[in-house]
């Protein structure tokens, strides 16, 4: 660090203009990652439910439609009456576009003619399976939509495949409108705490290029694994957060250092010492802290955890090299643009002498106040008993998307959507069951409570394949009980039943969900600690960053199990009230844990180096609290603004993290991190410090010095 901060001074201009250079060519190319977004990714592919996908695909070719399309009947015409007119169109479509299957009401068997109408009669689907193989992108897929409208008839589309391009098209408008939100409210907060104009622009500048950033990064990744779209918003989200955080913390370690007297480059190398150390620290621990997420078997959690990580490290790499550039070329001149001269240090001295009487309050009566927080914390967890995890579903969009709409039209007026179980009955002894197990089996599951009918529907002499369709009115928690006892049913001698479908899909998701929670717990436990370690030389206060960190968490999950699946509140925010969505789950958990360690690096990192410099405890939590308490406050606040934004989107699911980081940031970065904290220290007094003699003899051999 020593030499890259000698190197940053001496070589500014190259730095800076390389580093903007490489960030906006490169960002430019990552545009391009929007064509190549997915919806999918939520499968675990080790479970029973994928093997008897991979089994129907290979067996029976893709059984589940792209797209589904709603016809109604003109006033004063009836669905045969128009049947010619879509039949040709369909067929039109079919010549134009490479599809697999297309059924629909006027060309469906008896059986599944039934499914396919109404219940009064005005309006019939058709199911549009496209070819696997031919190439469309997402980008692509909305000018197929065109193509089977008919004119003159009201048409309207749902579909696995409509419904993913919805979300697609629904996040990317959603970031615009964010980051058209975020930047100017992050501007003018920068201004009144900065107390001047350049100052505030420099976060606000790197942010910028975190986006862009964040796009080429994402781009890479989807040269070599799928990418689903909400890795988008999440990368965005993070990587301009962190930058503007960032940022604010170099910048304001900068402009102390040259009100203490040093020159420019001096203040420049210091400030590469101090805060771009713990910037550099901050950025491993949380990619420590997403580095967990990759345990999943679930594409679309390591792609938002690849995501996250490259967010940080772009973030992170910025503000160690852009920024200390941009500075060692401004040097005073960071102060420009002040309403008045002395504004920077009067905002500065208010912010010192605020949060000194707040610490010198809390260390008078430090476990009244521990005490206190724990139990208001406790209480505001108290919901997380209740919790349960599903899915991302169609409600997650607005109630005016058309997706939406169309997608409660087959719901409400159909007599089923024909979704059921899948199973398939195959053989372990070498041969395959006959005709008569798969009956059986048929049989047996018609039986089951919530399942309305079962019949075989694919018998190839190595396996029988068998649809369960749901009773109407079944809703998701008796369908995962159906898929159980459909589990459990007694198959005959050398044969084995494996059961998928929809709704064994997500049951099983959520299972791998939970049996890998602990081990993306240990390894951002373990990291942290280890980790904070080598910064602290203590064993006290690792320990005491990550049960912070843990009650940080229940209570944001408290909250929003409270808000989004018991529905206090729900209304205000336009969700409909459900289980908590499993991969935002894991995403918020990460997110949390990590930004809950970073700002116990930003204010511990000071307490240690008063310490260090022979400060007793006291007067180290107080230095500590004085000279960090602005810069972590503002940080959050700067955070929540950002995350923030994305509670305007329409999709459910991303006020879902909106609210999330919001409840998290404000809980962490004041109640806990400026008074809890603060009372904790001054309790253990020089406990915090501890460590057994061989772990100081290895901090004293690798530890990071301050």
């Amino acid at each position: 660090m020593t030499r890259w901060a000698s190197t940053v001074v001496s070589r500014r201009w190259w730095i800076l203009v390389l580093a903007v250079a490489a960030v906006l060519v490169s960002g430019v190319w990552g545009t391009g990652v929007f064509a190549k977004l997915g919806s999918g990714g939520y499968t675990d592919p080790g479970s029973e439910s994928a093997e008897v996908a991979r089994i129907v695909e290979a067996n029976l070719g893709p059984q589940t439609a792209d797209i589904i399309v709603v016809y109604t009947a003109p006033e004063g015409r009836t669905l045969d009456d128009i049947g010619p007119e879509v039949t040709a169109d369909l067929e039109r479509f079919a010549a134009e576009v490479p599809t697999h299957k297309i059924t629909s009401y006027w060309t469906a068997d008896t059986t599944t003619k039934q499914r396919m109408v109404s219940e009064d009669g005005t309006k019939a689907s058709a199911a549009v399976t496209v070819d696997p193989e031919a190439g469309i992108t997402v980008a692509a897929f909305d000018g197929l939509l065109p193509k089977l409208e008919v004119e003159g008839i009201d048409t309207e589309f749902a579909g696995n495949s409509v419904v993913g391009v919805a979300f697609n098209n629904r996040l990317q408008q959603d970031l615009v409108l964010a980051e058209a939100i975020a930047l100017p409210i992050t501007l003018v907060l920068l201004v009144f705490l900065f107390g001047g104009v350049v100052a505030a622009a420099v976060p606000v500048f790197v942010g910028l290029l975190s986006i862009f950033s964040a796009l080429a990064t994402l781009r890479v990744l989807t040269l070599f694994t799928d990418v689903n779209s909400f890795a988008i918003n999440v990368a965005s989200l993070l990587g301009l957060g962190l930058a503007i955080d960032y940022g604010l913390f170099v910048v304001g370690r900068f402009r102390e250092e040259l009100e203490s007297g040093a020159d420019t480059a001096e203040a420049t190398r210091r400030t590469v010492l101090t805060a771009g150390r713990t910037v550099l620290f901050s950025g491993l621990l949380l990619v420590c802290a997403f580095s967990g997420m990759l345990v999943f078997p679930q594409d679309v959690i390591a792609s938002l955890g690849f995501g996250a990580m490259a967010a940080v490290a772009s973030a992170a790499l910025l503000s160690l090299t852009a920024v200390p550039a941009l500075l060692a070329i401004l040097g005073p001149r960071i102060n420009a643009g002040s309403w008045r001269k002395d504004a920077a240090q009067r905002s500065e001295a208010r912010a010192r002498t605020f949060w000194g009487s707040v610490v010198t309050w809390v260390m008078r009566r430090p476990a009244a106040i521990a005490v206190g927080i724990v139990a208001g914390l406790l209480v505001l967890a108290a919901p997380l008993l209740s919790a349960s995890l599903g899915e991302v579903t169609y409600t997650a969009l607005p109630e005016d998307d058309p997706a939406r709409i169309a997608t409660d039209t087959l719901t409400q007026e159909f007599p089923t959507t024909g979704n059921g179980a899948t199973l398939i009955l195959r053989g372990t002894d070498g041969s395959g069951p006959t005709a008569a197990d798969g009956a059986a089996v048929a049989e047996q599951a018609g039986q089951v409570e919530g399942i309305g009918a079962a019949t075989v529907v694919a018998s190839n002499g190595e396996l029988v394949a068998v649809q369960a369709v749901y009773a109407e009115g079944v809703d998701s928690d008796d369908q995962s009980g159906a898929v159980a006892a459909l589990r459990d049913i007694a198959v005959p001698e050398g044969t084995e039943l494996l059961v998928g479908g929809g709704q064994a899909t997500v049951d099983d998701s959520n299972a791998a969900i939970v049996r890998w929670l602990p081990a993306m717990v240990a390894i951002m436990v373990l990291s942290t600690l280890v980790l904070l370690f080598l910064a602290f030389g203590s064993v006290v206060l690792p320990l005491k960053a990550v049960a912070m960190a843990g009650l940080s968490l229940a209570a944001t999950f408290g909250v929003l199990t409270w808000i989004f699946q018991l529905g206090h509140g729900a209304s205000l925010l336009g969700v409909s009230p459900a289980p908590l969505e499993a991969t935002f789950v894991v995403l918020i958990l990460a997110v949390v844990f990590g930004l809950s360690t970073d700002y116990e690096v930003f204010l511990m990192s000071r307490m240690v180096e008063a310490h260090a410099a022979g400060a007793t405890t006291e007067e180290a939590v107080r230095f500590g609290t004085e000279r960090t308490g602005r810069i972590v406050t503002a940080a959050a606040l700067l955070l929540v603004v950002v995350t923030g934004a994305f509670t305007v989107s329409g999709l459910s699911i991303m006020r879902f993290l909106g609210v999330g980081m919001i409840v998290a940031l404000l809980v962490d970065a004041t109640v806990v991190r400026m008074l809890l904290v603060p009372s904790l220290v001054k309790l253990m007094g020089p406990a915090n410090w501890w460590a057994p003699a061989w772990m100081t003899k290895v901090h004293s051999k690798v530890g990071i010095r301050h």
